[in-house]
Parts: C-alpha cells; sequence; structure tokens
C-alpha cells in the first residue's frame, strides 16, 4: 500500500459463532484511503458494513489484520490511548444523529472540543462557525427536538468535524432522511470535508450518493471489491 496513504487497512478478519457454525463477516480486507479522499463502501444488508466501520474507528476487535492511521498502527494501542485517537483524530456520523437531547445544537457541536479540554468561548467560536458553514446557524439555540431530521444530522456532521479529525466514519448518514434532505445533506457533508481536508469512508445504500464519492468499494461475501 501507498506510504502517502492517510488510513490503511490490511488483511481485516471478522467472524462470530452461529449455532451452525463459525460464521465469517469480513475476510482479509485489505484497502487504503488518502487524506481528503470520499470512499463509498456499498453491499446488501447483513453483509457486514457496519461492523467494518466499528472496527475501523476502533470500537470493535478484529479477529486478526492491522489498521493504521497516519502511520500509527491503532490495534495495538491501549483502550485508553485508542479512545484518545477517536476524540483527536476520527469522526462519527450515523444514521440516526444520537444528539444529546439536553443540550441545544450548539452545545451538542461543542461537547467533543470540551472533552478534549478547550476553553468553553472557543469551542463555541468553532462550533457556531461549523453550524454557520452548514446553514444551520440561526437553530444553534434550539435542542434536538425541535429541529428536523435534516436539520438534527447537519448537527451530527459539525460534531464530528468539530475537533478537526482527519478521518471521518459515516454509518449510512442520509438513511433516515427523505431524498431532498438527504442530498442536501450529502453535499454540505462533502462540501465541508473537502475544506477541513478530511478523509470520509461512508457506508450508504444510494447508488445515487456513492456515484458522488471519489471511489466505491463493494462489500460481498466479505471481501471489498470495486465499484
Amino acid at each position: 500500500m501507498s506510504e502517502q496513504a492517510l488510513f490503511e487497512v490490511n488483511g481485516l478478519v471478522k467472524g462470530f459463532d452461529a449455532p451452525a457454525g463459525r460464521l465469517d463477516i469480513l475476510k482479509g480486507l485489505q484497502f487504503s484511503l488518502n487524506e481528503g479522499e470520499f470512499l463509498a463502501v456499498v453491499g446488501e444488508s447483513g453483509s457486514g458494513k457496519s461492523t467494518m466501520l466499528q472496527i475501523l474507528g476502533t470500537l470493535e476487535s478484529p479477529d486478526a489484520g492491522e489498521i493504521s492511521l497516519q502511520g500509527q498502527s491503532l490495534l495495538n494501542l491501549k483502550e485508553a490511548e485508542q479512545a484518545s485517537v477517536r476524540n483527536r483524530k476520527i469522526g462519527f456520523v450515523y444514521q440516526a444523529h444520537h444528539l444529546i437531547p439536553e443540550l441545544t445544537a450548539l452545545e451538542n457541536v461543542c461537547l467533543p472540543l470540551q472533552v478534549q479540554g478547550m476553553d468553553i468561548a472557543k469551542a463555541k467560536l468553532r462550533g457556531m462557525a461549523l453550524l454557520e458553514r452548514l446553514n444551520i446557524g440561526a437553530r444553534a439555540s434550539h435542542v434536538p427536538a425541535k429541529l428536523s431530521g435534516g436539520e438534527a444530522q447537519r448537527v451530527a456532521v459539525a460534531r464530528a468535524l468539530a475537533a478537526s479529525p482527519c478521518l471521518i466514519l459515516a454509518d449510512e448518514p442520509t438513511g433516515n432522511l427523505d431524498e431532498h434532505s438527504a442530498q442536501e445533506v450529502f453535499d454540505l457533508l462533502q462540501q465541508l470535508c473537502r475544506q477541513e481536508r478530511a478523509a470520509v469512508i461512508m457506508v450508504t445504500h444510494s447508488k445515487a450518493l456513492a456515484r458522488a464519492c471519489d471511489r466505491t468499494l463493494l462489500l460481498t461475501d466479505g471481501h471489498l471489491v470495486a465499484s
């Protein structure tokens, strides 16, 4: 794989014990991702896409394989070290926005920065700048229950990018939205990630969104192949 790659995956294997025997989900996945690249991963439901993202984000362990980010091996790190990498270098966007209901949109975006110890005033400046770039600055003081689905997902995108991560992992980020809102959120995500020079791995069922990415890989029978 390229020495210049931002993110590298080599020989990733994952399986589960089932009544009928061992069920292999991921069978030696191997790929690399460059800085600023937008990669789509497609595949049938149950093919292992979400499991793959969980492992890539160090939220789950594989049975074998290696993952490195900016040349640093992630799987050999201690749990606290992995958590630190996730907080500083990896942003997550899910199908369900997972915003904290008691916090305003701005407070949700600022949360990762406060975890890092950033001064609250600086965190708010960064948070508002992101919300405004996502065309949702006017909703900064609203709690999630007062936001539409598309608005809430834009807040989730802003939160994922708040700490200026180099990698975004997006699991069906537009899956709960109507077609218009889905396209709008995707366009903003893509635009903002390019501006921030963040690489993206996006799992999606949308062929239209996948075609708009730099590259598409198909996860089928435990393998990633070009699509």
